[in-house]
């Protein structure tokens, strides 16, 4: 996030698309509306359904799936050619601002109608009410990047903040929500296959030398790593031979399950590290139990970049670890002795390598985090991003074109679906699907469907509905629902033996390597 998540309540106009707030986010969600409710902000949604945090919002705006790029571009057509833009922020603070411009033109609110279904009278409000803000905050989350031009997506929105000037201030900013509690972290201390800390690229001489002097070695590969999502097929191939799995249950995360599933079984080695039995975790040839939360002692980067100490409370069950120390003897194992004392021990060397982190210390965030870049121990930490200039000087715009998701529906396949998250339950459930008091308040699987769809099919709530993509089938109980709109079904993914990932396609955004989850061509049949 470019801001806080208290923050947000400062707005005076809050934009969420992608993002079912209340259900994935409730106390983030919690933010926004006393905002509504209490200081006076305006809340635009634009989503496929009608989630329950529109009932807050002053629009609501119901695009057709993946068509976000168009409606992005709707908006700063509408802004650009009624001069509602920050004029002042344009020049001075970005470029590249002409061939943006170019490629908007043509998108106005009459054509974006035709791509996206959203009235021109409505999007060209929705303009003029984001651009007029004295302060105005974008919301988005899973629902922006699972796509295959997720990245695009991300680009546009951020297109549409620098266009109006907000961000750099207070109320204002382009502010993602990360799907658990330490995906930042994760991303922070290098989790990704092209960067080590801080997004220091791995390819970047300068950086390689830094770490190699760090860590006493020589000849660190400057190789950049592979994606998870090219991982899966190059196991399917043979060309990957063993997998080492940590915290992750792709066999019920992964889109096109089947193939997923085939492609793991292809492996000759496969090792899972983890809290719970996963269904990923028997097929393992070795399981290592791990720590939870509550069972070690470091720190979680949450999603408004705010490092917190995270304390032992309880002891680890069994014979599970600290997963640091479950790595550290693996190392030393092959041959690489890797010895800690503590966390905190890893936490001074993650100082000492990470710029954005140099300034927090286990003492600073005895009380209270810090939000990064905090790069002396005098500095108070940056809680707003990009208020003076952006890292690499002048933000860029990016010229964008609307592309189509990957898969259409036809007379075979006519409905689409998308899926996502319910309060009562929790990513692939390996956690909250083992506790009583939630499974009674989502014990299974559903599909959403409007009340127009329901009597097409002549389906009620309760009764069976079998579901097939043009890669799998299952079957789950009908909810009819005023959230879901007509053409359109809803399924979340928690429930491994009627998993919606049997359905979503494995088509991949080009940059980024997610899969586009939200949007597949489906068929509905009444169950005998």
């Amino acid at each position: 996030m470019t801001n806080t998540i208290a923050d947000i309540g400062e707005a005076d106009v809050i934009l969420i698309t992608g993002s079912n707030t209340t259900e994935n986010h409730p106390v983030i969600s919690s933010v926004i509306k006393r905002a509504v409710k209490f200081k006076g902000a305006k809340l635009i949604v634009i989503d496929p359904r009608n989630i329950k945090i529109a009932g807050f919002a002053k629009m609501w705006l119901r695009q057709n799936l993946g068509t976000d790029v168009a409606w992005i571009n709707g908006m700063m057509n509408v802004i650009i050619k009624e001069g509602l833009y920050n004029k002042e922020f344009v020049a001075n603070r970005t470029q590249n601002f002409e061939a943006m411009k170019a490629v908007v033109e043509k998108y106005t609110p009459e054509y974006v109608e035709k791509i996206t279904g959203i009235p021109a009278n409505a999007l060209t409000e929705a303009a003029r009410m984001y651009a007029q803000a004295g302060r105005a905050s974008i919301v988005y989350c899973m629902g922006i990047t699972q796509h295959i031009t997720g990245t695009d997506n991300v680009k546009s929105l951020a297109n549409l903040a620098m266009l109006c000037g907000h961000i750099g201030k207070p109320g204002t900013g382009v502010n993602p929500l990360r799907g658990q509690n330490n995906v930042q972290g994760a991303c922070d201390m290098g989790g990704l296959p092209n960067v080590f800390t801080a997004y220091q690229l791995v390819n970047n001489a300068d950086a390689v030398k830094k770490m190699e002097a760090a860590w006493g070695v020589t000849g660190i590969s400057s190789k950049v790593g592979l994606k998870v999502t090219d991982m899966i097929p190059k196991a399917h191939s043979g060309e990957i031979k063993a997998l080492y799995i940590v915290g992750e249950n792709p066999l019920v995360s992964d889109p096109d399950l089947h193939h997923a599933e085939k492609s793991i079984k292809h492996l000759e080695f496969l090792v899972v590290q983890d809290i719970f039995m996963t269904e990923t975790a028997k097929l393992a040839d070795v399981v290592l139990p791990s720590a939870c939360f509550a069972e070690k002692d470091g720190t979680f980067s949450n999603t408004e970049r705010r490092v917190q100490r995270v304390r032992k409370a309880v002891e680890m069950p069994g014979e599970a670890w600290d997963d640091w120390k479950i790595t550290c003897e693996i190392a030393t194992r092959m041959g690489y002795p890797l010895k800690y004392e503590s966390a905190k021990a890893i936490f001074e060397e993650v100082r000492a390598v990470t710029p954005s982190y140099a300034g927090i210390s286990y003492e600073r965030i005895e009380e209270e985090g810090i939000h990064w870049p905090c790069p002396t121990a005098d500095h108070p930490g940056t809680p707003v991003l990009h208020g003076v200039q952006f890292p690499i000087g002048k933000g860029n715009f990016h010229a964008i074109e609307f592309i189509p998701p990957a898969e259409k529906t036809d007379d075979d396949y006519p409905m689409y679906l998308t899926t996502g998250r319910v309060l009562y339950q929790y990513h692939t459930g390996s956690m909250t699907r083992k506790t009583e008091g939630l499974n009674n308040r989502a014990p299974e699987n559903f599909v959403e469907i409007a009340e127009t769809d329901a009597a097409r099919y002549g389906v009620k709530s309760g009764e069976v509905i079998h579901i097939a993509s043009r890669r799998g089938a299952i079957a789950a109980k009908v909810s009819v629902s005023p959230k879901a709109v007509a053409g359109t079904v809803f399924m979340p993914f928690h429930f491994a033996e009627s998993a919606a990932n049997m359905l979503t396609n494995a088509a991949l955004d080009p940059v980024s390597g997610i899969p586009e989850y939200k949007v597949c061509a489906v068929k509905l049949s009444k169950a005998a």
